[in-house]
């Protein structure tokens, strides 16, 4: 065997590498959610958007909630029987309106207890489908987010704020237009929010949620927490289940060319001093 035999296999092994870890990490995931499936006697759905680097050029690319996602989420809830509760993992910074209001609405209309589970972060659109569930489970440090709508790069309630204050013959034509669109996605935002809110809130605690959530009271990116999610009247709890949170370990982020955080990953108790820690 030739040195140029040996630089071929170490390409194909290098080619494989990524692959093979793939297909371990997915049979874990699946091994993880048949266990807490069998667990909880509920149907798991996750949806999880990571950042994700081209491997050639190294770019980022950001997921969002797409239509692709919402096909696949309905179907998942389409293969579960009336009777068995749902389970949605959910850690996105949001996406498609459209997309996210699909799941919500399918979610809403399923018969058996739905809960979502928020390990880190569910904003916007992830807030919305949240929203639709009986029961909302955070992390102690986790976060949701306003649902009020954003026209491309503006805020629909700051496009409405503009022409509160300011005079009409010193607006142009597109901020006007924009204006029009604005008002139409708070109504239509804020109807779709009190629609996944009722039954499970009385009506008028839905209407008020429904307006906080959608009138750009914070900014779009504004995180709130447990303790503010509780203090809205919302059904948060922080029992979040270990497998969870062991399932998000098997979504890792792509790894950087320089590390940013750095820990040994094992339990951390506590321990007499060693001799040589002591001053």
């Amino acid at each position: 065997m030739t040195i140029f035999d040996l630089f071929w296999i170490f390409l194909m092994l290098s080619a494989l590498q990524p692959v093979l870890r793939q297909r371990m990490l997915e049979g874990a995931r699946r091994r993880l959610i048949a266990k807490l499936e069998q667990a909880r006697g509920s149907r798991v759905i996750l949806l999880v958007h990571r950042q994700e680097t081209m491997s050639f050029l190294g770019f980022p690319v950001f997921r969002y909630i797409d239509i692709h996602d919402s096909e696949e989420v309905i179907r998942a809830i389409h293969m579960t029987d009336p009777d068995v509760p749902i389970d949605i993992v959910l850690h996105t910074p949001g996406g498609l309106v459209l997309a996210a209001l699909q799941i919500a609405r399918a979610i809403r209309r399923h018969p058996a207890k739905v809960t979502a589970f928020v390990p880190h972060y569910a904003m916007s659109g992830g807030t919305l489908i949240a929203l639709a569930a009986d029961e909302i489970v955070m992390c102690e440090h986790a976060v949701l987010g306003p649902v009020d709508p954003q026209l491309g790069e503006y805020p629909a309630a700051s496009v409405l704020k503009i022409v509160r204050e300011k005079p009409v013959e010193r607006i142009d034509d597109r901020t006007l237009i924009l204006a029009d669109t604005a008002e139409k996605a708070v109504r239509q935002v804020q109807s779709a929010v009190k629609e996944i809110l009722a039954g499970r809130y009385p009506e008028e605690k839905a209407e008020e949620l429904a307006k906080v959530l959608t009138e750009g009271r914070w900014t779009h990116d504004y995180p709130l927490t447990y303790e503010e999610a509780r203090k809205l009247g919302l059904h948060v709890s922080a029992d979040m289940p270990k497998e969870v949170l062991q399932l998000m370990q098997l979504y890792p982020q792509p790894v950087r060319h320089a590390q940013t955080v750095e820990y040994l990953p094992i339990p951390r108790h506590r321990q007499p001093t060693s001799p040589w820690g002591q001053r």
